[in-house]
């Protein structure tokens, strides 16, 4: 931004700021689950690695997910897979 402000936070904060859910919103403009198209202002800042397991407050580490696949991707009963194209999908596990 033009306010010179940190996109990477490192370890120093658990919470993405506001600067970087901004830039985070530019490169993904909606959820990032395999299907979904809701927009990325009504998503959440999801950390790839969770912070309770040494993850950053990157942008690299971070994805929009709206609530429904940020609830799901935080549910036991569903595996999630990476796609090549930046995505996530979901399935049940077994």
């Amino acid at each position: 931004g033009s306010k010179s402000e940190l996109l990477d936070l490192g370890r120093r904060s658990r919470l993405f700021s506001g600067a970087q859910r901004r830039g985070l919103n530019i490169t993904q403009p909606t959820c990032t689950a395999d299907g979904c198209d809701w927009p990325a202002p009504l998503c959440h800042a999801h950390h790839d690695q969770p912070w309770s397991h040494g993850g950053t407050t990157d942008l690299s580490n971070a994805r929009n997910l709206c609530p429904r696949h940020h609830a799901r991707i935080h549910d036991p009963a569903y595996e999630t897979t990476h796609l090549p194209n930046g995505r996530v999908a979901f399935h049940m596990r077994t």
